[in-house]
């Protein structure tokens, strides 16, 4: 793969791996609160059924792609990753500015717990708390092929984006069970901020190409796009920021 080829192949990669860890961390910590109270068997059996339906998914959606007219898929792709990422960027100013809260692994954790005690006891609950586990690592994985696709299925980056989201699962995996307690540290907002820029920067650029539109420096357009998303979202979490400090004083 040339220098140009890995402008973009680094980008889907890097995007993939940043959005899979917020997502893996996210179902780890429900993952963690059922195993915690329920026992590991449940958790890893939930887990497990999660991700062989995300993986079934994936094998179904993959040769389906391979039919679709290539500018009809980057334009597709391009119109979804630019709304996916958006809603990302936005959600990630606002925490940033101090206005909607940060995402807390703890207070999921302990919520998490709560309304496994409250259902109670006996052998039936074991398949409650599965399908807790089950749940979360689908809804969370969905996310995750998605931008796995998404990413990858512009110009056959399939393989960077799906090794980027191997490498979270891996990581979030064995950092999980070698401290076994919610990855509260994990800077998850900065993440987000990170990825809706990389997301949107995608969607600007998978538009584009489906639109037939030749892009001055080709593949590296892409990281312009990605300094412009990050510029015009550090400036307006800075603006959003400035009347709540005005109003403290």
């Amino acid at each position: 793969m040339d220098v140009v080829s890995w402008s973009v192949a680094a980008p889907a990669l890097g995007s993939a791996f940043a959005a899979s860890l917020v997502e893996m961390v996210e179902a780890f910590t429900i993952v963690l609160a059922v195993a915690t109270l329920r026992g590991w068997k449940p958790a890893v059996l939930g887990a497990a059924a999660g991700l062989a339906v995300l993986g079934l998914l994936t094998l179904l959606l993959g040769p389906l792609l391979n039919r679709v007219p290539l500018h009809l898929l980057q334009l597709v792709i391009g119109v979804l990753l630019l709304l996916f990422g958006m809603g990302w960027l936005r959600k990630a100013i606002l925490r940033s500015a101090g206005i909607i809260a940060l995402h807390d692994e703890e207070a999921i954790f302990q919520s998490e717990q709560a309304q496994l005690r409250q259902a109670g006891g006996g052998a039936a609950l074991g398949w409650v708390a599965g399908l807790a586990a089950f749940k979360a690592v689908l809804l969370e994985g969905l996310e995750v092929v998605f931008i796995v696709i998404a990413v990858g299925a512009g110009r056959g980056l399939l393989w960077p984006a799906s090794l980027g989201a191997l490498a979270a699962f891996a990581s979030v995996g064995v950092i999980g069970i070698l401290v076994r307690k919610p990855l509260a540290s994990v800077p998850e907002n900065t993440l987000k901020f990170g990825v809706g820029v990389m997301l949107s920067s995608f969607g600007v650029f998978w538009t584009g190409e489906g639109l037939g539109i030749d892009w001055p420096g080709q593949d590296l357009a892409l990281l312009l796009f990605a300094a412009l998303f990050l510029m015009v979202g550090l400036g307006a979490a800075s603006q959003l920021r400035q009347p709540r400090r005005e109003a403290l004083h």
